[in-house]
């Protein structure tokens, strides 16, 4: 927890909702039964939500396994911390939670990326190792997420992981996040889902209790995962979502309406019919990982 009282993902989401927290939970509505997310990513949001039941899906079968494998491990954490440190050990890569190991001269060489230079020949080692693996097993590809570049899951065409090394390892940060991680979750209170979000929707009993939160692709910005978002699939979620609130069911949904210059008219035109809650922002991209600010809101109907 941090001191806001809050859990991040061990996921490091780039996107994720860890930051603003503060700002969206306190308009989420009480009484929430089944706390329902179409776009779970890496999950900051969920951790933070009390609910009897939760119903998380994805889009991203490598997102969803990889919480699929942190909740089997709840009931041995010391045994898969050290099944982390095994596999970081084999590969010598450093882990400066346990052990300072990066050598000084290298450290004033490239004082500011000393870990990515350090990391960079057994990261790569361990990405080829995973790439030429039959069964692609999730632990690596957990700590490929946590030794790679901006804690990003990115593939080729042909369905190799190919994110180059970030210049950050195994640190006090995701010790504390799986932590909460495994403290926080509880498996039996969870179905998770692997679906396109039409197929979810569709798929769902609605009932009284029920609260959908969404933070889907934005339309207008650019990220690695919004990259198959048009104006046809924000429309089709407008639409599911327009008849969610005919039927009485709770939602709250994040989007941008206002990024460089560009405005999303088919989501502000949408919005007229509920309540608008402008949210404070950062942007970070894959391909520009300056912050950018602008115009993010909640938008709930009730």
């Amino acid at each position: 927890m941090d001191k806001r009282g809050f859990a991040r993902s061990p996921l490091f989401y780039v996107g994720d909702k860890y930051k603003l927290l503060p700002e969206i939970t306190p308009l989420f509505p009480q009484g929430i039964i089944r706390f329902i997310e179409p776009f779970v990513g890496g999950g900051s949001v969920f951790m933070n939500v009390q609910a009897e039941k939760y119903l998380l899906n994805d889009l991203d079968t490598n997102v969803i396994d990889i919480h699929k494998y942190l909740c089997s491990q709840i009931k041995h954490p010391q045994a898969f911390y050290d099944h982390l440190y095994q596999i970081i050990d084999s590969y010598g890569l450093s882990c400066s939670l346990r052990k300072d190991i990066i050598p000084d001269e290298l450290k004033k060489e490239f004082v500011k990326t000393y870990f990515a230079r350090f990391n960079k020949d057994a990261y790569n080692r361990m990405k080829c190792d995973y790439n030429k693996s039959a069964d692609r097993p999730v632990d690596i590809l957990y700590l490929l997420l946590i030794y790679g570049f901006n804690r990003m899951l990115r593939f080729n065409a042909k369905g190799d992981f190919n994110l180059p090394v970030g210049n950050v390892d195994f640190n006090k940060n995701t010790e504390e996040a799986l932590k909460d991680y495994l403290s926080l979750v509880k498996p039996s209170k969870i179905q998770w889902r692997n679906q396109d979000f039409n197929q979810f929707f569709a798929g769902i009993r609605y009932k009284e209790g029920d609260f959908i939160y969404l933070d889907p692709p934005y339309l207008i910005t650019f990220s690695e995962y919004n990259k198959y978002w048009n104006e046809e699939t924000e429309q089709q979620l407008l639409n599911i979502l327009t008849r969610l609130d005919n039927a009485g069911v709770r939602f709250a949904i994040s989007n941008v309406t206002h990024y460089k210059g560009k405005v999303n008219e088919q989501f502000l035109h949408w919005t007229e019919n509920y309540h608008v809650h402008p949210v404070k922002s950062n942007y970070i991209s894959y391909h520009d990982n300056t912050i950018k600010s602008f115009n993010e809101v909640l938008v709930t109907n009730y």
